[in-house]
Formats: structure tokens, C-alpha cells, sequence
């Protein structure tokens, strides 16, 4: 079956599920759920932190390169040097370049990566400084699912990759939907990270904690319900959008 056929039957399958999942109301919030699942208390940041606003300078040093990121090498005393203009990180988070050959960028600070390359190109030539600019920023890809206008994902530029972006860019909820309540969802390593975002609060309180940093590949759930059948309601979809995604990206 071919690539193109695959993603169109997946994706027929992402919105079936999508229109078709059913709302439990079991005793507690979350019932049934996920043994791989931790559920984060509202005080604790370690996985899910408050988006903030930063100077572009601050951008800049904290900004971590990502896959589809292009990227442009300047070393001083060598003009127009092949290969190290317009370089694109790949799925894989590598790019590939004359002298230093395969080298992981992704998840890379500016200053992190020009030690690296540094280190790399100093065993063929003598490198006095070298810069390091980003000239285009990948998109980065979040699914928002349940009660929101126009489920699916969504595309979010670098600096807007938040819960409120998000859910902005899927057209905002449905009359039903819970904005109290929405489930932020994050996997990593296997593990499977789920945090509460009031964006109520953030929006009429303006309670910058509920409005958590997002990162590529995170999942919003939009209940309209205040209570959640996590392996009925989510984890569903969830799967679907693994597979998905692994087609796709």
C-alpha cells in the first residue's frame, strides 16, 4: 500500500475517532489510568513549565535547535566556504558537513553547538571564531483533540508554543468545551506526562502558570466533561495519533 494511502486511512481513522469517542463520568477525574501515566500536581514544573515572555536576546541564547531548522555557518577567515550555507537539520536531528561529516544539532543551544562544531572542524583547520544563525525556525506540529472547532494538528511557530496558541489555532473550544479543564498531554521516553491547564484563570485571572510551554509533539484534550475517562476519552486517541505521526512526519 502506498505512503499516500496509508496517511489518508489513518488520518480517516484520527477523525472517526475524533467524532466518535464517548464521555464517561466515573467518581474521580481520572479513572482507569494509563499505568505508564503520572499525573502532575499544578505546583510541580519539572516537565510542564508556565510560557514566558522573553527580549529576542534571551530568545536567542535560550532557543535550542530543532529538526527542519536552516541553519548558516560563519567562520571567520574563510569567505564562501562550501557546504556550510542554508544547512537543514534533519527528522533525525543531524546535519552533514564537509570536514565535520554527521553531526546532532537538535535539541542544541547556539552556544552549545558552535562548541561543538568548533570542536569538529578544529581537527582539519584552524577556526579563530565562528557564528552560528538560524535563517529559518522548522515548524513545530501539536495535536488539539476534543472540544475545539477544528481538531487535528496544528503548526505553531517557535516562539508560540503554548496552550493558548494552540488551541487558538484549532479555532478555539466548542460551546461545550471545558477550557477549565484542558489535559496536557506529553510522552516521553515512554513515560506519559498529563497536566491540568486552567486557561481560564490564565485568561480572566491572568495566571501566566496555566499556560504551560508546549513542545512538538504534545497533545491537548479539550474534555466536556469535568470528569475524565483517561483510557475511554484519551488514550484512543492517542494511538491513533502515534501512528499517525510516524507516517507523517
Amino acid at each position: 500500500m502506498g505512503r499516500f494511502y496509508k496517511k489518508a486511512i489513518v488520518t480517516a481513522l484520527l477523525v472517526s475517532a475524533l467524532s466518535t469517542t464517548a464521555f464517561a463520568a466515573p467518581e474521580d477525574v481520572y479513572t482507569n489510568i494509563a499505568d505508564s501515566a503520572v499525573i502532575m500536581d499544578a505546583t510541580d514544573t519539572s516537565v510542564f513549565k508556565p510560557a514566558s515572555i522573553k527580549s529576542l536576546d534571551d530568545y536567542d541564547e535560550h532557543y535550542r535547535l530543532y529538526k527542519y531548522d536552516t541553519i548558516s555557518i560563519r567562520i571567520i577567515g574563510y569567505k564562501d566556504a562550501q557546504g556550510l550555507d542554508s544547512i537543514m537539520i534533519g527528522t533525525d536531528g543531524y546535519v552533514n558537513l564537509p570536514y565535520a561529516g554527521s553531526v546532532k544539532l537538535a535539541g542544541l543551544t547556539i552556544e552549545e553547538a558552535k562548541q561543538v562544531l568548533t570542536a569538529k572542524f578544529g581537527r582539519y583547520i584552524k577556526i579563530p571564531d565562528m557564528s552560528i544563525i538560524v535563517t529559518n525556525y522548522g515548524p513545530r506540529k501539536v495535536q488539539v483533540l476534543g472540544e475545539v472547532n477544528a481538531p487535528g494538528t496544528v503548526e505553531l511557530a517557535s516562539d508560540d508554543m503554548n496552550v493558548l496558541a494552540a488551541i487558538s489555532k484549532a479555532e478555539w473550544v466548542t460551546t461545550y468545551g471545558r477550557i477549565k479543564k484542558v489535559q496536557v498531554i506529553r510522552i516521553d521516553d515512554g513515560v506519559m506526562y498529563v497536566k491540568e491547564a486552567n486557561i481560564k484563570d490564565y485568561i480572566e485571572k491572568h495566571d501566566i502558570s496555566q499556560n504551560f510551554a508546549l513542545e512538538d509533539g504534545d497533545i491537548l484534550y479539550i474534555p466536556k466533561s469535568n470528569k475524565i475517562d483517561f483510557h475511554k476519552d484519551v488514550l484512543p486517541l492517542i494511538n491513533v495519533y502515534s501512528t499517525y505521526r510516524a507516517l507523517t512526519d
